[in-house]
């Protein structure tokens, strides 16, 4: 995977000056298309489903049904802009989740305890996703696939098959029902990230590294950037995160269950891949990401409050991901076009 920004999509200044407004406007729709389409769906499903879709209480639902996969989706970005893959993004979720549940309830850990627990071991995993792929030289998507292959299996084996139940502290529920403002804390949660995330790779030596990584190895190898060290890095961050999901999971069902977890992976994979399309074309980033899963979010919503069937989500998620990779490709090739 390559993750580099594409010049031939995404105009300077200095070029849109010298453009006609007909001609700024066909140079920008490449660049900002995908979020000229979400607010033509908002605006589309708010006229056609007025008393439903533009309401506070389907922005709520919408928020926090898809805080955690915004936040997996921001996860699995991160080793992207290096060039790699993080599929445990998809199968971390489904043992942290339950681990934030079981040591509460059945080895009597307190709750800040056990968050804490959680999110060290998903780092943890993370630092071993990074060793495999930059030490042991396994390719990203096999390492992290038969990583998170074994973190289920562990997971069925912890629960045997059943839910983790229990009560639970009112502090451990409160992480992710609480509303502030009238919005629930999660989208809150993914805000703050989002603006973190942003300044660090835009606006800092980490996220031009990364970038430089993930174009080109062993260009940034011989110009001296330390690559074991920065892959290794953003597999660790891609594992917190997707542990401080699981948490966040746990805090919402309030149970835990080996068969749920694994429906996030396409749809955060699917927002990753997305985001490599629009803002940035040509490279994953924050903001991108960001407006693939609102794509996403918005999209589903409207087509069920239409009556869609409980498998048009997937069949959706399938199609955009299948578009998204397509868009990407064609990025790639343009800026490998504008180069020659």
């Amino acid at each position: 995977m390559q993750s580099i920004e594409s010049n031939a999509l995404e105009p300077t200044r200095a070029e849109l000056n010298k453009l006609s407004l007909l001609q700024r406007v066909g140079r920008l729709l490449p660049v900002y298309g995908l979020v000229v389409l979400t607010v033509f769906l908002i605006v589309l499903f708010s006229i056609l489903l007025p008393k439903t879709f533009p309401t506070m209480l389907n922005l709520r639902a919408i928020l926090s049904d898809k805080s955690i996969i915004a936040l997996l989706s921001l996860a699995a970005m991160v080793p992207m802009a290096a060039g790699r893959i993080d599929l445990t993004v998809g199968y971390g979720i489904v043992i942290w989740h339950i681990l934030a549940i079981s040591l509460q309830t059945m080895f009597g850990v307190p709750w800040p305890l056990a968050v804490v627990i959680v999110l060290l071991l998903g780092a943890l995993v993370g630092f071993l996703n990074g060793l495999l792929v930059e030490v042991a030289k396994i390719d990203s998507f096999i390492a992290t696939l038969g990583t998170g292959t074994i973190l289920y299996a562990l997971a069925l084996w912890h629960t045997g098959g059943r839910q983790m139940v229990g009560l639970l502290p009112d502090g451990f529920y409160a992480i992710n029902g609480t509303f502030v403002m009238g919005l629930p804390i999660t989208a809150y949660y993914i805000f703050a990230i989002t603006i973190a995330m942003w300044l660090i790779l835009e606006y800092t030596p980490v996220g031009r590294y990364l970038y430089a990584i993930g174009a080109n190895p062993r260009a940034a190898e011989l110009n001296g950037i330390p690559t074991r060290k920065f892959v290794v890095g953003a597999f660790v961050t891609s594992g917190l995160m997707t542990a401080l999901a699981g948490v966040l999971l746990a805090s919402k069902l309030r149970i835990g269950q080996a068969s749920v977890g694994l429906e996030f992976l396409l749809p955060a994979l699917v927002g990753a891949f997305l985001g490599s399309t629009t803002i940035k074309p040509g490279r994953v980033n924050v903001w991108g990401t960001i407006v693939g899963v609102a794509i996403l979010a918005v999209g589903i919503s409207g087509i069920q409050q239409f009556g869609g069937s409980f498998w048009v989500e997937p069949m959706f998620n399938g199609v955009t991901l299948l578009v998204a990779i397509g868009i990407a490709g064609y990025a790639q090739r343009r800026k490998s076009a504008a180069n020659k």
